[in-house]
């Protein structure tokens, strides 16, 4: 509601989510986006996020206890592959302490076989969903209304 009452940035708002997320022509698979998105949203305690992204990355992946994992333990769950792990911690990472996040998280996911599009889709899915979940935390919590 808050980005409905300016309309241009609600449009470039949505289009970056829909890029992020839709457009995986090259890079990383949508469950790997997804899964970037839900470890930052479960580290900033964003739980409507979370539970969006978390059920994204099941749906896509096939892969439910593993991510339900991530929701009931936290962000250091074993995500059953390393290359999941991975990209959970480079996302919680980049969440924490944004201007600390650097060349040993970039070096973690080349170590699991990520290329460079799929190392940007993983840091722009975190990204995003940090800067999503902060906006939506700072607004407080839903109220019925009256």
């Amino acid at each position: 509601m808050l980005l409905a009452r300016d309309p241009e940035i609600l449009e470039a708002r949505t289009k970056t989510d829909k890029d992020i997320f839709y457009n995986t022509k090259a890079g990383l698979p949508r469950a790997e986006r997804e899964l970037s998105a839900a470890a930052a949203s479960r580290f900033n305690g964003c739980i409507f996020c979370a539970s969006v992204h978390s059920r994204f990355a099941s749906h896509h992946s096939k892969r439910t206890g593993d991510v339900q994992k991530l929701l009931d333990e936290g962000t250091d769950a074993d995500l059953g592959s390393r290359r999941w792990n991975a990209v959970t911690k480079v996302s919680v990472a980049l969440t924490e302490t944004p201007s600390s996040f650097g060349v040993t998280d970039i070096e973690r996911l080349r170590s699991e076989g990520l290329d460079d599009l799929e190392i940007a889709d993983a840091i722009h899915g975190a990204a995003f969903f940090n800067w999503a979940n902060r906006l939506m935390l700072s607004l407080g919590e839903p109220t019925p209304a009256a």
